[in-house]
């Protein structure tokens, strides 16, 4: 869109199955995060030893060992983070500001989540713009255990007073947000989710192949990947169901390998070990290639889905979807078409859905086709760049601070 944008990882480096374009710094860096929070001496620690901390391929090499923390391990740390300036990490806060007001000097800080906005109140002091993206911040701050749970939200709520705008990506999250954080209704735009469809190839369906159900997301409990294995244990004791197979896909991580392990040792304790194929964790062409071997991808998630990523990248590729009917689903199907809506948190009803639909492979190869037309129309990420851009444009709306496609950051 002629507007310079420049993507600054936190916490670790970027993972990503595209190609990485952030820049190779990483600020509020693990490592350091969590030793500040733990070990005093290390929050007066020498800059020269923070950098060395924050290294990408430290921090690369220490999470591919397994450094994985659940959140309710980290209610302190994180309201010490949103503390900001008063928090543990408050060196940290000094390093980003320093660095956004004197090299970079951007017309708008737009952070990912509101999670990270502990710096927020010194980013406005330095005047700067700050938008924030909500996608997600209630599913990590659910899993918190108070007090820290209710620490963290009251200082999130008295955050937004700070915020210039917030992003989200459906109307169910708006209004659920507004809810939780208290945030005024003129100041929360929905920007619904886009994908980059440039190299998107349409999956074919090969009749003679067994019939098969994909899923392609963590594998761990919130996105049901309990309820699709209770479910396609059902599946297989319904008639005419031989050749069916399940194609799973998903990052397990340290938080989450007991579980996936044990989801499928119940595939395997019910005698379905030749039915079903474990991708692991893919790179790009692994999840094409599972996208082009399934007749249908079913992520049944048990939290309240706010954008439904996984949803349009496989209606792109012709891949109908199987979606419980909660959170953004609705929106999606809706807006594109392309799937079915169950009841949430139902192994039969799935099981009873899947049976139904995989009877007529035509129709569902038609219903997903319908899907990819409808997504490569609207939702692509030509069509979401523009409209974020209108938003951030109306946001930032007097004349010294609206964003010009010529020279802007």
């Amino acid at each position: 869109m002629g507007v310079d944008a420049l993507l600054v990882p936190t916490y670790t480096p970027i993972r990503t199955d595209e190609e990485d374009v952030s820049v190779d710094q990483v600020f509020f860096g693990g490592i350091n995060v969590f030793l500040q929070q733990k070990i005093f001496f290390f929050r007066y620690l020498p800059a020269f030893l923070d950098r060395f901390l924050d290294k990408p391929w430290l921090l690369r090499m220490a999470t591919s060992k397994g450094l994985e923390i659940s959140p309710r391990a980290l209610g302190a740390l994180t309201v010490s983070m949103l503390k900001g300036r008063n928090g543990n990490q408050r060196k940290e806060v000094r390093r980003l500001c320093k660095w956004l007001s004197g090299d970079i000097k951007p017309d708008v800080v737009l952070l990912s989540n509101l999670l990270i906005g502990g710096c927020i109140p010194e980013l406005k002091r330095l005047g700067l713009p700050v938008v924030v993206t909500l996608q997600g911040d209630d599913i990590f701050l659910e899993d918190l255990i108070e007090p820290f749970k209710s620490q963290a939200i009251d200082i999130l709520r008295n955050l937004v007073s700070n915020v210039d705008g917030f992003l989200v990506h459906s109307e169910y999250y708006r209004e659920y947000m507004m809810e939780l954080l208290q945030i005024p209704a003129d100041r929360i735009h929905v920007v619904p989710l886009g994908i980059e469809t440039k190299d998107i190839t349409k999956a074919t369906t090969d009749m003679n192949r067994p019939r098969t159900i994909g899923y392609m997301a963590r594998m761990s409990r919130e996105k049901g990947l309990h309820i699709l294995v209770d479910a396609f244990i059902q599946l297989k004791q319904l008639p005419d169901t031989d050749d069916i197979r399940l194609h799973f896909a998903g990052w397990r991580g340290v938080t989450n390998q007991q579980f996936a392990e044990e989801q499928i040792q119940k595939l395997k304790d019910a005698g379905l070990d030749d039915c079903f194929v474990d991708y692991g964790t893919v790179d790009r062409d692994g999840k094409l290639g599972l996208l082009h071997e399934s007749d249908l991808l079913c992520v049944p998630t048990v939290y309240q889905e706010p954008k439904g990523l996984f949803a349009l990248e496989a209606l792109a590729h012709g891949v109908p979807v199987v979606l419980p009917d909660h959170g953004a689903f609705p929106e999606v199907l809706g807006d594109v078409g392309g799937g079915h809506l169950v009841r949430p948190d139902d192994p039969q009803a799935l099981a009873a859905c899947w049976h139904a639909i995989l009877q007529d492979r035509k129709a569902l190869s038609d219903l997903g086709n319908r899907g990819r037309a409808a997504v490569l129309e609207r939702r692509d990420s030509k069509t979401m760049a523009a409209k974020t851009l209108e938003v951030l444009q109306s946001i930032l709306s007097t004349p010294t601070s609206d964003i010009s496609p010529s020279d802007k950051t």
